[in-house]
């Protein structure tokens, strides 16, 4: 998950095992640990860099003249759990026309739930449950970076650069080999099987019930120290280069494992670089 949060070109992490063993848990707690990132002050979306590579039209004409007046686009806030919900729908998951501005014969689109995600954490949980155009929508969504809705003779794009990360219970059902593949990374998860760590787990989570506040400050100096070390992760992690010397052997994992999906260097590469 560390990984993840320092690469997100791993492409998604996928946690697989039975319920009550704190894979939400974790997932959850990984907003604390990520830095501030820029967030559109739009209804839209637009951003600064919009307009520095397309030009003063990428944008709505709200922002445009924003940008004219030198106001701000953009604001520094907090990423974001952006958690899927299991009946959710196609056009939940990447909008449609709102409907309020079309009772007054305007032409806007409503922003879905991947366009939320942008600059966020997605959680997908039951990954294997999803429809398969909702499943489908997701992960292109996030290969891409960005996505584009089409009613009739009307369109949007939006940005969908989030950090993927789905959850399953393997006893509700398999995954489609097409989904499992898209998941950089996949973790398997099993209940703690020692009786201390199980008795720890007890108070901890008996300690925030009755305390949230208490436990958070338990534990502040250490959240702010990996904070710290995620971001300077991130910055440095474009820096690195993988060295040709480790392709062959690399390769030769992949060849081993007998995987035909390039994703499979992709993951392996960048998940290197990370750690």
């Amino acid at each position: 998950l560390l990984l993840a949060l320092i690469n997100p070109k791993i492409g998604g992490v996928l946690l697989i095992g039975p319920r009550g063993t704190g894979k939400t848990t974790a997932i959850r707690s990984l907003v604390d640990l990520l830095p501030d990132v820029p967030r559109s002050l739009c209804y839209y979306g637009c951003m600064p860099e919009d307009v520095e590579i397309g030009g003063i039209d990428a944008v709505c004409s709200d922002c445009a003249r924003k940008y004219a007046l030198n106001e701000r686009l953009a604001a520094l806030d907090r990423v974001r759990l952006v958690e899927l919900p299991l009946n959710a729908q196609l056009d939940d998951v990447i909008g449609g026309m709102d409907e309020r501005a079309t009772m007054h014969d305007k032409v806007r689109f409503r922003r879905g739930i991947l366009a939320q995600a942008d600059r966020n954490l997605l959680h997908v949980d039951e990954v294997n449950l999803l429809t398969d155009d909702v499943a489908d929508a997701i992960l292109d969504a996030a290969a891409q970076g960005a996505y584009t809705v089409r009613r009739g003779q009307n369109m949007a794009t939006y940005r969908s650069q989030f950090i993927l990360i789905g959850s399953m219970n393997p006893e509700e059902g398999n995954l489609r080999p097409q989904i499992f593949d898209r998941f950089g990374l996949r973790i398997v998860v099993r209940g703690l099987t020692s009786m201390d760590e199980r008795v720890e787990a007890y108070k901890r989570t008996a300690t925030y019930l009755s305390n949230p506040r208490r436990l958070i400050r338990m534990y502040e100096e250490d959240t702010s120290l990996i904070k710290r070390e995620i971001q300077s992760a991130r910055e440095a992690v474009t820096q690195i280069e993988i060295p040709e010397s480790i392709y062959a052997p690399g390769l030769e994992i992949v060849r081993s494992l007998q995987i035909d999906s390039l994703r499979a260097e992709i993951t392996l590469f960048e998940a290197a670089k990370a750690h």
